[in-house]
């Protein structure tokens, strides 16, 4: 049987020496991190989404500043959130623009439309924390890091074989990526066979 790319991406990981797993699947360490019941949104973020335990105001940052450009924009915010994520589609515009609002409102000291380095690491050593709007842990990876964190990291493991990967979450990934595949190959189909009637706009088509 011919394994599609992500199930074959996956197989990989499992041949992977114990000692290799942390870095291939998570920015931090392989096992799940305690939280405490009294966290804050920063702390359970890094935990949840990183695998990172300690942290400080300049590594919390850096991770997030996507761009490398010592700056947060109002899309960072967003992204750092999660509200860029389809798990967040439910959320209203208003809801998401409120925020970065907040956020930015909080750090933003200078009012130049982006928070700094400095302005984001003097205000949080102030005890300005990230609030916490109630909209889950922040999704902002791509869809193989996300189902790699959440769900093949905490309910398989090591020794985990294709068989095993049963779970509904373990379909559902698979099946969108046998979705994608397919569209792909149809796509590239069509190309092949010369103009891809999609492309041209509706003025112009044969009725």
């Amino acid at each position: 049987m011919i394994m599609r790319p992500c199930l074959q991406r996956v197989s990989a990981l499992l041949l992977l020496p114990a000692t290799l797993l942390p870095g291939a699947l998570a920015h931090g360490g392989h096992e799940q991190i305690p939280i405490p019941a009294d966290a804050d949104w920063a702390t359970r973020h890094m935990a949840e989404e990183h695998h990172i335990s300690a942290f400080d105001a300049g590594v919390f940052f850096t991770l997030h500043d996507f761009d490398s450009t010592g700056n947060w924009s109002p899309d960072d915010v967003r992204r750092i959130y999660g509200l860029m994520d389809e798990s967040t589609a439910s959320i209203s515009e208003d809801r998401k623009a409120f925020v970065v609002k907040t956020v930015m409102d909080l750090y933003d000291t200078d009012k130049s439309g982006g928070i700094s380095f400095a302005e984001f690491t003097i205000a949080y050593a102030k005890g300005s924390v990230l609030p916490d709007f109630g909209m889950g842990p922040g999704h902002h990876g791509d869809d193989e890091y996300e189902y790699e964190i959440h769900h093949f990291e905490k309910y398989h493991g090591d020794d985990a074989k294709e068989e095993d990967l049963i779970h509904p979450e373990d379909i559902a990934h698979f099946a969108k990526h046998d979705r994608e595949e397919d569209e792909r190959d149809e796509w590239e189909a069509k190309e092949k066979a010369g103009i891809v009637e999609a492309n041209i706009p509706a003025k112009f088509r044969r009725t």
